[in-house]
């Protein structure tokens, strides 16, 4: 009997979905206030979770479900940031 590993989810911000972990982007607020993207999912701070998609992205910076979730100015540069991720991804 094989015991499967559980894998951990997590709900994106933007579309409310929960994806696995894997999946997903991380964006951090430091407690210093700085903003960056996480991509190993590791680094300590608050962070909140993205979809790996464009329109996820998209109703992320509409909405600004980011902002309201770290609680902090997002910048632009965030957004761009994480589209460029995602593009990434889909080319490998």
């Amino acid at each position: 009997m094989a015991l499967q590993k559980k894998i951990p989810l997590r709900k994106c911000v933007a579309t409310g979905e929960m994806h696995p972990k894997k999946e997903m982007i991380r964006v951090v607020r430091s407690k210093e206030g700085e903003v960056f993207v996480d991509l190993t999912g590791k680094k300590s701070g608050r962070g909140a979770y993205v979809s790996k998609t464009e329109e996820a992205i998209a109703v992320a910076r509409k909405k600004k479900v980011l902002e309201n979730q770290l609680e902090v100015k997002i910048p632009e540069a965030i957004y761009d940031e994480l589209i460029r991720v995602v593009l990434r991804e889909q080319l490998k």
